[in-house]
C-alpha cells in the first residue's frame, strides 16, 4: 500500500532530521540528497535497462542495503558512490559528501548506526515509475527537501534555493508557448540548486536546452543532481564566478540565449574583484565598485539574443537607488528593454528577508515600447513558520493580471515612459511612486460624532454590496437628515437579518449551482484518473474553469474561491490523486495498517481501531475515512450511537451535579471522600461500613443513590462503548465490499465535491461577515452623540456631587 504522498515526504524529512543530530543542514543536504540521487538512478536502472544513468555492479542503492550494519558502512558507502560515479562521469559531482568523515557522523557504532538509519529511510521510497509516471514523486521529494534545508540553513546558507513559488511566477511570465521546441535556450547565470531553470524549461511540452553556471562548487554539484533527477541529461552547467569568468562565451563575446533567469545574490560588495574581461557588458554604464545588482542585471542582457526575455529577481533597491544605477537605469528604460516590474512581499527568500521585486526584459518589442507595466503584489502571501510565502492564489493573481497587461486599482497599472521621463520622477522606479496600494483613509464624520446619524458616503463606499443585493440597503437603513442615515434594527441583530434577506439567499443558492455545474462538468474527467494521469495538467484544468466561472459573480472574489480550491488540492486532494494512480480506485480505498515504527520514532493516529488496548488493530483509511462510510451507509446506526452517547453524558452529569451538591463539608457524602475524590469504589466501601457503624440513614440513602448513579452511568458508557465497536467493525467490513462504482461516489461526490462546496460556501458567508463587521463599526461609532455623552455625563456629575454631600464633602 502506497502512503500518501505529503505522509512519504513528511516522514522521510522528520526521519533525516532525526538522524541529523548536530551537523549543520547546509552539510546535512548533500548527504541526503546524494543517497535520493543513489535511490532514483537505481530505481530507474532497474525499470529501463536502457536508462541514461548507468548503474555498474557495486555501485546501486542495492549494494547500500547490503552494507547496513557493517562496521566500515561509511566506506562501503563511499566506494558504493564512487563506482556511480565514475560510469557516469560524475566524479566530483555526486562523492562531494564524506559518509566516513567522524566529525559528522560519529564514531564507531555511532556512525554506523545512523548510516544503516538511513539507508532503510530511503529503502521506503519506490520511483521504478511502473505506474504515476504523470506525477513528478522525485521532483517533488527533491524540492520537499530542498525547501526544508534552505529554512534550516540559516540566513548566509539557504540563498541555494529559489522558493518553489517564486519560480513559477518567474517561469509564467515569460510567457513560454506550450509547444516551443527542445531547442530554444535557457540561461541562469546563478543558477543555484537549478530548481528555477527546471520550472522555466517545464513550461515547454518539450522542455528547453539548458544552460547555467554557478560559483559554489557544493550547490553546482546539487544542480547537476537535480537535472538528472527531472530527466534533463542533456544540460549543460558550468563551475565558476559568472561576472568574472563566465564559461558561455565565444571568442570576446558573451553566447545568447532565448531566455533567461536568474536570482542572483543580493547587493554583492565584491563583484568586481578579478574583473578583467567586460565581455562589452557594461555599455549602458559601470555598476558601482560596492554595489553587484546591476552587473547581474547588465550581463543578463546582454546574454540575450535579439528577441531574448528574462525575468530577474533583485532587491526593490534597483529600482530607485541613486548615481551610477540611476544613469543604468534611465538608459535600460530609454532603450525599451524593460517591460514591468513585480514587487513581491518581503521575506520570501531564505537568503535574506528584505523585499525584492522581479524586474522583466524584452528586446522583441523594446523600440516600440512606450511604459512599463508595474505590479504592486507585497500583500499577497500568508504566512509560514519563519518566512512568508505566496499562495496558489497570489501566483495566478499576479500571472493573469502581468500576461493580460491588466490594471487594477491598488495593485496593476501601466506607467507611461513620459511620467517615469517626468522630472518630479526622474526615472525612478519604486513601485509606490505610481502605484498606490495603500488601503482608503477611514475619515471620522464630525458632524455625525455631533448630531448622529451614520455619513451616506461611508455607506456609499459598500457600492458592492448594495449592487449585489439592491434591497438590502433599504432594509438596514433609514435617512435621518441629508447626507445621513439610522439603522433601521439593533446593530446586533444586522447579520442574520443579512443572512436572512431573500438576496443574500439567493446569492448564496447561486455560488453553489455554479459550483455544482463545474464539478459536474469534470466530474467524468476525475473519474478516469488511472496510472497515465497528468496530476498537474488535471487540476490546472480544472482549477483555471472555477476561476473563469466565478469571475463574473459579483462581490465574490474569484482568485479567493480559486484558493479554496487550491489550497484543498495541496492538502489532500493530490495525495488522493496520488495514490488512486499508484494503486487503482479499488486498492487505493482500502484501509492500510496504522505505522507504528519506534526506530524512527513515526506513529500515525489511526483513523479506527477495533479491538481494545494492546489487542486492538488500528487502521488508516487514507482515501475514504470512516465518517464517509458511515454517512452514507450507517447514518441509522449513528443516529443510535449519538442518542447513547447523549445518554452516557447525561448520565455523568447525574452523577457530577449529585456529588458537588453532596460531597461538601458535613455534607451526606463527605465522610466517603479521600483526598478529595469521591468514585464507585469509595462509595461502595463507605456503604458497607455503615451496616457495622450504624451511619445516619440519610448518608446511607445519599450513598445507595450515588452507587445506582454510577451504575446507570456504566451501563450507559458500555452501551456506547459496545454500539462504536460494532459501528467500527460494520464500517471497517464495508470497506472491503465496495465496487470501484461506489468508492468513486465516496471519493467524488461525498469527499471532493462535498468539501469544495463546503468551503466555497464559506468564502459565501464570510462575505457577510465583512459588511457586518463594517456596519456595527459604524453604527457603534456614531450611536452616541456628543450632546448625548454631554447629558451622561452631567447626570453622573450630579449623582457624584450628591453622593459627596452625603459623606459631608463639599464639592
Amino acid at each position: 500500500m502506497a502512503l500518501k504522498k505529503s505522509d512519504l515526504y513528511s516522514s522521510l524529512w522528520r526521519s533525516c532530521d532525526e538522524l541529523r543530530g548536530g551537523m549543520d543542514a547546509s552539510q546535512y543536504k548533500d548527504y541526503i540528497l546524494t543517497l535520493l540521487f543513489v535511490k532514483y538512478v537505481s530505481d530507474k536502472a532497474k525499470a529501463d535497462p536502457d536508462n541514461l544513468i548507468v548503474v555498474p555492479k557495486g555501485g546501486s542503492f542495492d549494494d547500500m542495503l547490503a552494507a547496513k550494519g557493517d562496521k566500515e558502512i561509511g566506506e562501503r558507502l563511499n566506494t558504493i558512490i564512487g563506482a556511480l560515479a565514475d560510469a557516469n562521469g560524475l566524479r566530483n559531482v555526486i562523492d562531494l559528501a564524506d559518509f566516513d568523515d567522524e566529525e559528522k557522523l560519529g564514531k564507531g557504532k555511532e556512525m554506523q548506526d545512523r548510516l544503516s538509519k538511513l539507508v532503510a529511510i530511503f529503502n521506503d521510497l519506490d520511483f521504478r515509475g511502473s505506474r504515476a509516471e504523470g506525477d513528478d514523486l522525485l521532483g517533488d521529494a527533491y524540492e520537499y527537501l530542498m525547501r526544508h534545508f534552505a529554512t534550516d540553513s540559516g540566513k548566509s546558507k539557504g540563498q541555494f534555493y529559489t522558493p518553489a513559488e517564486v519560480s513559477r511566477v518567474v517561469a509564467k511570465i515569460l510567457q513560454i508557448p506550450r509547444n516551443t521546441p527542445h531547442a530554444r535556450t535557457v540561461y541562469d547565470p546563478t543558477c543555484g540548486s537549478g530548481s528555477l531553470l527546471i520550472k522555466v524549461a517545464d513550461e515547454s511540452k518539450y522542455g528547453l536546452s539548458i544552460y547555467g553556471q554557478e560559483k559554489d562548487n557544493a550547490t553546482w554539484a546539487l544542480a547537476k543532481m537535480n537535472m538528472i533527477l527531472h530527466g534533463y541529461d542533456d544540460h549543460e552547467l558550468a563551475k565558476g564566478d559568472t561576472i568574472t569568468s563566465p564559461y558561455f562565451t565565444t571568442g570576446s563575446q558573451l553566447r545568447v540565449f532565448d531566455y533567461a533567469v536568474a536570482n542572483p545574490p543580493f547587493s554583492v560588495k565584491s563583484w568586481s574583484n578579478g574583473l578583467e574581461n567586460e565581455f562589452g557588458r557594461f555599455e549602458y554604464g559601470r555598476p558601482p565598485e560596492k554595489n553587484g545588482d546591476y552587473a547581474f542585471l547588465l550581463h543578463i542582457l546582454k546574454s540575450l539574443k535579439s528577441k531574448g526575455k528574462a525575468a530577474v529577481i533583485l532587491p526593490h533597491g534597483v529600482l530607485f537607488r541613486g548615481n551610477a544605477e540611476a544613469t543604468i537605469r534611465q538608459r535600460l528604460l530609454r532603450q525599451g528593454f524593460i517591460k514591468g516590474i513585480i514587487g513581491l512581499p518581503p521575506n520570501l527568500f531564505y537568503g535574506t528577508g528584505i523585499p525584492a521585486c522581479i524586474i522583466v526584459l524584452d528586446k522583441e518589442n523594446a523600440v516600440g515600447r512606450t511604459g512599463v507595466f508595474m505590479v504592486d503584489a507585497s500583500k499577497g502571501f500568508i504566512k509560514d513558520g519563519p518566512k512568508n510565502r505566496l499562495r496558489s492564489q497570489d501566483i495566478h493573481k499576479i500571472v493573469d493580471v502581468f500576461t493580460r497587461q491588466a490594471e487594477i486599482e491598488r495593485y496593476s497599472r501601466m506607467v507611461p515612459l513620459s511620467e517615469i521621463a517626468d522630472p518630479k520622477n526622474d526615472y525612478n522606479l519604486n513601485i509606490p511612486r505610481y502605484i498606490d496600494s495603500s488601503e482608503p483613509e477611514d475619515i471620522q464624520d464630525l458632524h455625525a460624532h455631533l448630531h448622529g446619524g451614520i455619513p451616506d458616503r461611508d455607506l456609499d463606499a459598500l457600492s458592492g454590496y448594495w449592487e449585489a443585493f439592491p434591497q438590502l440597503r433599504s432594509q438596514l437603513f433609514k435617512p435621518n437628515r441629508p447626507g445621513y442615515s439610522d439603522l433601521t434594527i439593533d446593530v446586533r441583530d444586522v447579520q442574520q437579518a443579512i443572512l436572512d434577506s431573500p438576496e443574500f439567499q439567493k446569492f448564496a443558492d447561486e455560488a453553489r449551482d455554479l459550483t455544482t455545474t463545474w464539478f459536474n462538468d469534470h466530474r467524468d474527467a476525475l473519474a478516469s484518473i488511472e496510472a497515465n494521469t497528468q496530476p498537474n495538467d488535471l487540476i490546472a484544468t480544472i482549477s483555471d474553469d472555477l476561476l473563469a466561472r466565478f469571475k463574473p459573480v459579483p462581490l465574490l472574489d474569484e482568485y479567493d474561491v480559486y484558493e479554496q480550491l487550491m489550497t484543498y488540492w495541496h492538502d489532500v486532494m493530490h495525495d488522493d490523486v496520488f495514490l488512486i494512480m499508484n494503486e487503482g480506485w479499488g486498492d487505493a480505498s482500502k484501509p492500510r495498517k496504522a505505522i507504528d515504527d519506534k526506530d524512527r520514532k513515526l506513529s500515525e493516529t489511526p483513523d479506527l481501531a477495533v479491538g481494545s488496548g494492546r489487542s486492538a488493530t488500528r487502521y488508516k483509511m487514507d482515501l475514504i475515512p470512516p465518517d464517509l462510510i458511515v454517512a452514507r451507509y450507517f447514518a441509522d446506526e449513528q443516529d443510535e450511537l449519538d442518542e447513547l452517547v447523549a445518554t452516557a453524558e447525561e448520565a455523568s452529569r447525574a452523577v457530577e451535579e449529585y456529588v458537588e451538591q453532596h460531597a461538601v463539608e458535613d455534607g451526606l457524602l463527605a465522610e466517603a471522600m479521600y483526598d478529595g475524590k469521591l468514585n464507585k469504589v469509595l462509595a461502595t466501601g463507605r456503604l458497607q461500613a455503615a451496616r457495622y457503624e450504624g451511619l445516619d440513614r440519610d448518608e446511607v440513602e445519599a450513598l445507595q443513590r450515588l452507587i445506582r448513579l454510577y451504575n446507570t452511568e456504566a451501563v450507559a458508557k458500555r452501551a456506547v462503548k459496545d454500539a462504536q465497536v460494532a459501528l467500527n467493525t460494520a464500517a471497517l467490513n464495508k470497506y472491503g465490499s465496495l465496487t470501484e462504482d461506489e468508492t468513486k461516489v465516496l471519493v467524488l461526490d461525498d469527499k471532493w465535491y462535498g468539501t469544495v462546496a463546503k468551503r466555497i460556501s464559506g468564502e459565501v458567508n464570510s462575505l457577510t461577515l465583512a459588511l457586518v463587521a463594517r456596519i456595527q463599526e459604524l453604527g457603534d461609532r456614531y450611536v452616541n452623540t456628543v450632546g448625548a455623552l454631554e447629558t451622561d455625563m452631567a447626570k453622573t456629575g450630579r449623582k457624584v456631587r450628591r453622593h459627596l454631600a452625603a459623606m459631608g464633602v463639599k464639592p
